[in-house]
């Protein structure tokens, strides 16, 4: 695979070292800089990778743990269904506004709130 081209800024005091590791080991810059990202990548792959893997461990064993888990997906599922827009959960749209803390409703005229309210309610 060709290698590609990228741009990245360097700490001074890295660049230094870099330049003194590849004079002394006779080695391109190029090439101490790729090692040392792919021994990055791959350490920290590994570590990402344990992470993940507890993660979902922690996940399937909390599944497991509640056996009403997949009940309480479908019954959420079917509610949804059930109430579509006229669920109670999902609030209604008030005019007015906050005078000392209270709302005071304000009138729904207008052709652009009526609008905006038709487009609303379905």
């Amino acid at each position: 695979m060709a290698a590609k081209a990228s741009t990245f800024r360097i700490e001074p005091t890295v660049q230094t070292g870099l330049e003194n590791l590849s004079r002394i080991l006779k080695r391109p810059l190029n090439q101490l800089v790729n090692e040392a990202v792919r021994d990055y990548v791959r350490r920290r792959g590994r570590e990402v990778e344990r992470d993940l893997e507890s993660t979902l461990a922690n996940l399937r064993a909390y599944r497991l743990r509640d056996p009403d888990f997949e009940d309480a997906i479908t019954e959420f599922a079917s509610a949804e269904a059930r109430y579509g827009k006229d669920d109670p959960a999902e609030g209604k749209i008030v005019v007015g506004k906050l005078v000392d803390g209270q709302l005071v409703q304000g009138t729904t005229s207008g052709p652009l709130l009526t609008e905006i309210s038709q487009l609303l309610d379905g």
